[in-house]
């Protein structure tokens, strides 16, 4: 089942409340964040380093940050798109210092996406999983943002730290690679999800 995105004005609402509060050193209110975070950020941080116990300590290194740093939050974005901006960055950094982190480089061409329709079936949910781990991370990251958790390009551009055209050049290539893996993994015998051959063939339209 996909997980749900949190975008509604209402959630908006209180994070920014919520953000206000923190600001004022409210202890409860930054916990009442922490756990509407932790979810969506371990997933998105997870599917980034590919390590559970360094998404971990990016979360925990954000948070501080997000306490020390709440009064600097002007409202010129959403609260999450700042947060993930933070972790994001912050993601980037200590994968550097590893020594993991291969950026790819893309040609910054301006194509536009069709659609921005979640995801909706556990069955096709597998299916991407195994898909999404085989493309590069930057362009698995976008996938992540826009389809599954509702940002718009120019609010991935804000958290990713590019340029939009960069963002919509990831995600057509994203989609482009998706409709080759997937008839590929079936294939190898994974089942096709009901419905998965119209949804291509309403793709290869787009």
């Amino acid at each position: 089942m996909v997980e749900p995105t949190y975008r509604g004005s209402a959630s908006v609402a209180r994070e920014v409340d919520l953000m206000a509060r923190i600001a004022n050193g409210d202890r409860k209110a930054f916990e009442e964040l922490y756990n509407l975070y932790h979810r969506r950020m371990a997933r998105f941080l997870t599917r980034l380093t590919h390590r559970f116990d360094l998404a971990e300590e990016v979360i925990n290194d954000t948070f501080w940050v997000v306490w020390r740093k709440a009064r600097d939050f002007r409202g010129d974005s959403q609260p999450s798109t700042w947060i993930l901006g933070i972790a994001y960055r912050k993601a980037r950094n200590a994968l550097r210092s590893s020594a993991r982190f291969g950026r790819q480089n893309l040609e910054a061409e301006s194509l536009a996406l069709t659609s921005d329709e979640p995801f909706r079936t556990e069955e096709l949910r597998d299916w991407l999983e195994q898909a999404l781990e085989q493309l590069p991370v930057e362009q698995r990251l976008g996938v992540e943002l826009c389809y599954e958790l509702g940002y718009s390009c120019e609010e991935i551009a804000t958290i990713m730290g590019c340029p939009v055209n960069t963002v919509k050049t990831r995600l057509f290539h994203a989609r482009a690679k998706l409709q080759k893996l997937l008839p590929q993994l079936a294939g190898a015998g994974v089942p096709a999800p009901h419905g998965a051959g119209r949804q291509a063939a309403q793709e290869r339209q787009s």
